[in-house]
């Protein structure tokens, strides 16, 4: 089926995972291009909808466009929740992400992921790395700040949900604001369309706040580091993308992995925290033109 958002349309995608679940995804077409196909992953509680403006710049038109693939992994956006918590875990999330590239045929795609999904793209290019040509990490590395984890801790599961959509703008600059100094009233209505789903014209629950029980590895001692992972990307591309106010990936942590990465470069987003929402021109074109080096 083909929706139109913008001034652009994209194909809705569903299919059923290895253990049956319906997974929800997007396909951005680029009629004609030959160049590597871009699949993007969000973060903990987000979903496919945080990339479209990014993916309507992408596909364009001319010799830089490329196709854009967006997805729900389970428990989130439009894909269906799973019965158990404990099947919300990067492994298990990982087998999502590599059936939705086997039915999609995306072999050797760049992978972006946001948050957890740049842990998922890790993982994955980890285990299986034929499938992925490039890699970008949209503010999340090896190593994740305690505080930043906490914060997110604290509205995972406990968020309510608004009873329209103005509301819900307004939650959500109550809770974000001050990683985001630059957003107006109008730009936290439009980010609530995508944090959201949407059920009688009112907002509904864009995740499954069975979520929430992914966190008890804060009360469990040292916040797991994954530089093993990280390394094993060592002979993909690398673009890491930090938000200059986030909480979550510290300037430390991408200076380290610059150092140990031969082909990794950093990109900074002013005045923005976690996550970045890749909508600006700037950060538009770094990723554009590193994707555009990785052909």
């Amino acid at each position: 089926m083909q929706q139109s958002r913008g001034d652009r349309a994209f194909e809705e995608i569903r299919i059923h995972v290895h253990d049956g679940l319906e997974i929800y995804g997007r396909r951005y077409p680029a009629p004609g291009s030959r160049r590597r196909p871009l699949l993007c992953l969000s973060g903990l509680t987000r979903n496919s909808r945080d990339f479209h403006d990014l993916a309507i710049a992408l596909t364009g038109s001319g010799e830089t466009s490329r196709a854009v693939f967006t997805m729900d992994v389970r428990g989130r956006g439009e894909s269906e929740f799973a019965g158990d918590w404990r099947q919300y875990a990067v492994p298990v999330e990982m087998l999502d992400v590599q059936d939705f590239m086997a039915a999609q045929q995306l072999h050797g795609a760049a992978v972006l992921g946001t948050s957890r999904g740049g842990l998922i793209a890790m993982v994955l290019a980890a285990a299986q790395p034929s499938l992925v040509g490039a890699v970008i990490l949209n503010d999340v590395g090896p190593r994740i700040e305690r505080e930043g984890l906490v914060r997110l801790q604290g509205f995972v599961g406990g968020r309510r949900v608004p009873v329209s959509w103005e509301a819900a703008g307004a939650l959500l600059a109550e809770a974000e604001g001050p990683f985001f100094p630059e957003l107006g009233p109008e730009d936290w209505r439009r980010l609530a369309r995508q944090r959201f789903n949407e059920k009688n014209e009112r907002p509904a629950a864009g995740y499954d706040p069975a979520l929430a029980r992914t966190f008890d590895v804060l009360e469990d001692g040292p916040i797991p580091e994954l530089w093993g992972p990280f390394d094993a990307l060592a002979a993909l591309p690398c673009l890491v993308i930090r938000g200059e106010l986030s909480d979550l990936l510290s300037e430390t942590t991408v200076a380290e992995m610059c150092a140990r990465h031969p082909n990794c470069r950093s990109h900074t987003v002013p005045r923005q925290g976690h996550a970045p929402l890749l909508a600006d021109a700037v950060s538009t074109e770094a990723i554009a033109e590193f994707l555009a080096e990785c052909d």
